[in-house]
């Protein structure tokens, strides 16, 4: 098999959220996901369980030539070792790590189903993004930066 284009969608809400995420995008290459390009962090307000945080977001461009479910076991990984726990369905998260597109494939899996069936209600995963690619961060290192700077670099959703 080949290299896949994919689009995972990553977020945070416990913690240090922006670490959280500079940590997941680093653990992605040791996990044989190459990151291309990344989209600016937004900060996002929860879906269907409201009494949490809210989540800071990105999207990210990559390849990889795993096949689906061992990039959906690949990212389950990450999560574990990341320390995450997903005690309430669509709870607080250290982090949480979702395929939203695998090339051109549409997958119906009880573990998988891709696209991302909830990917239309989210602001920041709009496909509209993917193909224009108007807000991509060509090098994932200014993500990482942005977390660490004074004013966070933060796009937040709320503030209009």
């Amino acid at each position: 098999m080949g290299k896949k284009e994919i689009y995972l969608s990553l977020g945070s809400n416990v913690g240090e959220r922006g670490e959280n995420l500079a940590r997941a995008l680093a653990l992605l290459g040791e996990r044989g996901v190459r990151v291309l390009r990344a989209s600016a962090i937004y900060e996002t307000e929860p879906v269907d369980f409201l009494e949490q945080p809210w989540f800071l977001n990105c999207v990210v461009e990559a390849e990889t030539e795993l096949p689906p479910l061992e990039l959906l076991h690949a990212l389950r990984g990450i999560e574990a070792e990341m320390g995450s726990r997903k005690p309430v369905a669509r709870g607080p998260r250290l982090i949480d790590l979702d395929i939203l597109l695998y090339g051109q494939e549409t997958i119906n899996e009880p573990e998988l189903q891709v696209p991302h069936p909830r990917m239309h209600l989210r602001r920041f995963d709009g496909a509209e993004q993917y193909h224009a690619k108007q807000t991509w961060v060509e090098e994932v290192d200014v993500i990482q930066h942005a977390v660490h700077r004074k004013d966070n670099g933060f796009h937040d959703e709320h503030e209009g």
